[in-house]
């Protein structure tokens, strides 16, 4: 019974981590750039998994095949982050939990469109509803009141959620030859090669370097435990458990981002944010329904 608690709480701590990720981020983003944000979040997800790899004895063997798949997720990955990162400067943690849960809407659709999944009439009403809901959060309850300038921060996070839909399809329909645990170590090393160059310059290391107590424990939050620790749980969540019922804990995601947002960033929570996120999510469980 203990051990069924157990498997049924795991997938916890690591939505709660990536629903205040957001708050971390946003916060490092009046001291450091996107770019630096991103590299010191793998480099320090990588310090943490290569030793566990080590002392669980995982083969570091190299398959060409799944590390050419593996590179083009990386590149996939990066993107997502960057676009996700810069799009947090224009708009408030809050707004950005909302909308990157719109990705599995995006997931669905991607997968119709490219893989002949079938979409049935649920799932296409919870398309249109996530949509609906969408747009009146970015509308601020005005769906019609949308604009790319002055909304380009949301817009951003909208494609990075578009972006995240793209990756997850791809990772879908590959067949790699690693375990969860190297495959995520494989990709974090591949992202950080791809990003990293973009931070070699002295005004990055000179900004972590004087990164206040605060922004350390941000940093170090976002690396060691949003990637490093969530990663690993998520997938021996996902082998522990069905698919659907891990998924169905990310539910909870932006729930978590608008607490945190309101707690330690002092961002609004106001009546349409609410109606529009709890719109946005019922649309994704209709997405998901089958």
């Amino acid at each position: 019974m203990k051990s069924k608690t157990f498997k049924y709480l795991l997938p916890v701590p690591a939505v709660i981590f990536w629903g205040a990720s957001f708050i971390a981020t946003k916060y490092l983003l009046d001291y450091i750039s996107p770019e630096t944000i991103i590299s010191m979040r793998l480099i320090l997800a990588i310090t943490l998994l290569l030793p566990i790899a080590f002392y669980t004895k995982r083969s570091f063997s190299i398959k060409l095949k799944s590390h050419l798949y593996i590179l083009l997720l990386a590149a996939i990955g990066v993107f997502h982050l960057w676009i996700q990162v810069t799009g947090m400067k224009f708009t408030t943690a809050a707004n950005t939990g909302w909308i990157i849960g719109t990705a599995p809407v995006f997931i669905g659709v991607l997968g119709f469109i490219f893989f002949k999944e079938k979409l049935n009439i649920i799932n296409i009403l919870g398309i249109l509803i996530a949509s609906f809901g969408l747009l009146l959060l970015v509308g601020k309850g005005n769906p019609l009141n949308i604009n790319f300038f002055e909304h380009k921060g949301d817009l951003l996070i909208l494609a990075s959620a578009f972006t995240w839909g793209i990756y997850s399809i791809v990772n879908k329909k590959i067949s790699l030859e690693y375990s969860p645990l190297m495959t995520i170590l494989y990709l974090f090393i591949m992202m950080a090669v791809i990003i990293i160059p973009f931070n070699l310059n002295e005004s990055s290391v000179e900004s972590v370097v004087n990164l206040s107590v605060v922004g350390w424990i941000s940093i170090l939050f976002l690396g060691l435990f949003c990637s490093g620790v969530s990663y690993v749980i998520w997938a021996y969540a996902l082998r522990e458990l069905e698919t659907a019922k891990v998924g169905a804990y990310l539910y909870f995601e932006p729930l978590i981002t608008v607490f945190a947002a309101w707690l330690m960033l002092n961002e609004e929570i106001t009546l349409i944010m609410i109606l529009s996120g709890t719109i946005i999510t019922a649309g994704v469980i209709f997405v998901n329904k089958k």
